[in-house]
């Protein structure tokens, strides 16, 4: 176990979210890991993005995009910053972000807490390593037009990320889940459309969309439709869940909010798998939530996704989890006869 895997198990002596908040501070200070992963079988292009290895990290993580070149540097094939939205706010008041050990789950309230659009935007423009990162972009919570705020976060970042995820399936901002009604949907996605193809002439990149896992029959196929109606490049599938599973053991299990980890491995990849066939090639899916081995991984390629996306498994697996699940990942694409990741995507 390497240096930075221990510290990572000392942060659990702290409150989550303080702990969190060190992580950034080491990461910033440049003693995060140096991992290089030279795996050309996990290479792979989605949505015309090349990844070096498919294996990224998820938005929530570096919500004021501080750190995105250091999480490259430690292995990562892209990384996601966010959520950011236009206007600064704080979040839900704390605690708000819980670890469930016995469960290797995590639940957060946090509210899209972050600094805006301005510090976001800076940051990314002083960026000094090569690689994809994408912008996470949400709604503030007091937004009068919350479809307002998506469009201003697109316009504003435009040029500055290799791609953006229009967040619209986070629990913890009141509402905002009702934009995956079909009605609202649209005109949020038209609207989108509209700004993007004003901007494209600047040079376009890809825009995926990420939602939730509790969705009711028919909900997969009109987000689907949707989502290539209006042009949109990929879906990732899923974020967080408010479902609270039997088998949880831990006494935070009740908490409110989203949770992730193992306890929603099952039916993310589940709904995944509906995704996929409602899809039907037409569309790049990414695959979240509840990714901590290789195993986890290759499952989500072989329901249909063409990358996979990885947070809540840091607290518990640390800095070197990218690198287990890498050599994991390429010895089971191997195993089974093939030379890509390309090869497996939907082989389920």
């Amino acid at each position: 176990m390497s240096l930075h895997d221990l510290a990572a198990r000392a942060m659990h002596l702290l409150d989550p979210e303080e702990a969190h908040g060190l992580a950034i501070k080491g990461l910033k200070a440049g003693l995060g890991p140096r991992n290089h992963i030279d795996l050309p079988i996990l290479a792979t292009t989605v949505a015309g993005l090349k990844l070096p290895n498919c294996i990224g990290l998820a938005a929530g993580f570096d919500k004021n995009a501080e750190v995105p070149d250091a999480m490259l540097a430690a292995g990562f094939g892209f990384v996601e910053a966010g959520t950011v939205t236009p206007m600064p706010q704080e979040g839900n008041p704390r605690p708000r972000l819980f670890r469930l050990t016995e469960d290797r789950a995590v639940i957060n309230r946090m509210g899209f807490n972050n600094e805006g659009l301005g510090a976001f935007a800076s940051r990314l423009s002083h960026r000094r390593r090569d690689g994809v990162v994408g912008a996470n972009i949400g709604a503030n919570k007091d937004a009068e037009d919350r479809v307002a705020d998506y469009v201003n976060g697109l316009s504003h970042l435009w040029g500055l990320a290799d791609y953006f995820t229009v967040n619209i399936s986070s629990p913890n901002t009141p509402g905002l889940r009702a934009l995956q009604t079909k009605a609202a949907l649209q005109d949020l996605l038209g609207r989108l459309a509209e700004r993007r193809e004003a901007l494209a002439p600047e040079g376009d990149v890809p825009v995926f969309l990420k939602v939730a896992p509790d969705l009711e029959d028919g909900e997969v196929e009109a987000i689907v439709e949707a989502a290539v109606d209006s042009g949109l490049d990929g879906i990732i599938v899923s974020n967080t869940t408010i479902a609270r599973p039997s088998s949880l053991k831990s006494s935070k299990a009740s908490e409110t909010g989203g949770l992730s980890g193992a306890p929603l491995t099952e039916r993310s990849t589940a709904v995944l798998g509906q995704f996929f066939q409602a899809a039907d090639g037409r569309i790049a899916l990414i695959g979240a939530g509840g990714v901590a081995t290789g195993a986890d991984a290759y499952a989500k390629i072989r329901a249909g996704s063409q990358a996979v996306q990885l947070y809540s498994a840091l607290v518990y697996g640390g800095p070197g989890l990218v690198v287990r699940i890498a050599n994991d990942l390429a010895a089971r694409l191997k195993a089974d006869g093939f030379t890509s990741v390309a090869q497996a995507v939907g082989a389920r």
